[in-house]
């Protein structure tokens, strides 16, 4: 299914440029839902589905962050220009420029799920909605059941990973293959995988400089600068009503999902049963449901 964007383009932040497309009609009256995606540094490609919702009158806004995608790369910049203050920044950049900053909906997935939260704690006038999909609350507790999820890997697979880690051969064939066990098992069960993941994917692996930075070699050994950070105390001042996401087999676990439940005031979670890191992708039709009963509901 084709999603045309009714209107695309960059907008400038700071000295560098954001890309965005819109789908729908941001003057509908309906807030647009800002789709945030994962990494950091990855891309939205791997989210085009969710303008889907556009033919059900909600506007979406997706954006690629900053050192990523069509938005302006830095593979000069150092691990110290990339936090996650720049891109909590180049977020409120976006809701300005539209001109949406007094009426939107954010939808974050994976690191973006952490980024949009702390955004939202900051009970900005404007958000009426937040969605929280595949997400950890923080990164020590991403760390601790990763290890869980390695050790439940088929003999010998974790055994190859921690070897190459330990060496610091994570760019070998031998790791990447060991690397998509995990992958296949917990961030996208389908098969192909579709290419709207392989595009984003791929993006990654054309420009790494942001995700290594940030997160690390693969998405279960992160020792980059994100490895303490997390937004658990930061829950408790999110006001708008929210909606938690996660698959069964999702490599954000129900204990890493936990504290979101435990600690915003106004919350649901929909657990789907036959996906891992991609409902969007892996149970469309589901997905599908989920989010229009969310979006009636506010």
């Amino acid at each position: 299914m084709a999603y045309r964007p009714s209107k695309k383009g960059t907008v400038p932040f700071g000295e560098f440029e954001t890309w965005y497309r819109v789908t729908g009609d941001l003057t509908s009256g309906k807030p647009p839902i800002v789709i945030v995606h994962g990494g950091p540094g990855s891309t939205h490609d791997y989210l085009v589905p969710m303008a889907g919702l556009a033919e059900h009158s909600w506007p979406v806004v997706h954006y690629d962050q900053l050192g990523n995608g069509g938005s302006t790369h830095l593979p000069d910049r150092g691990p110290e220009f990339w936090t996650v203050q720049l891109f909590l920044d180049e977020l409120q950049n976006l809701l300005t420029s539209l001109g949406i900053a007094d009426n939107y909906i954010l939808y974050g997935q994976s690191w973006g799920g952490l980024l949009v939260t702390e955004h939202a704690a900051a009970q900005p006038a404007g958000l009426r909605g937040l969605v929280i999909a595949n997400s950890p609350a923080s990164y020590p507790l991403w760390l601790q059941e990763m290890k869980r999820l390695r050790d439940e890997l088929p003999p010998g697979v974790n055994d190859v990973l921690l070897a190459h880690e330990a060496a610091g051969t994570t760019d070998s064939d031998e790791y990447h293959a060991a690397m998509k066990v995990f992958y296949e098992k917990h961030v996208c069960r389908l098969k192909p995988w579709p290419r709207e993941y392989l595009a984003s994917f791929y993006e990654v692996y054309n420009d790494p400089t942001v995700y290594y930075a940030m997160n690390g070699p693969s998405e279960f050994h992160v020792i980059g600068t994100l490895k303490d950070w997390g937004v658990v105390d930061l829950c408790k001042d999110v006001t708008a009503p929210t909606l938690l996401i996660s698959g069964r087999h999702d490599e954000a676990t129900p204990a890493t999902v936990q504290p979101f439940m435990d600690l915003i005031p106004d919350v649901r979670w929909e657990i789907l049963e036959e996906s891992a890191h991609l409902p969007h992708l892996e149970e469309p039709e589901r997905f599908t449901e989920v989010m229009l009963e969310y979006l009636n509901s506010l």
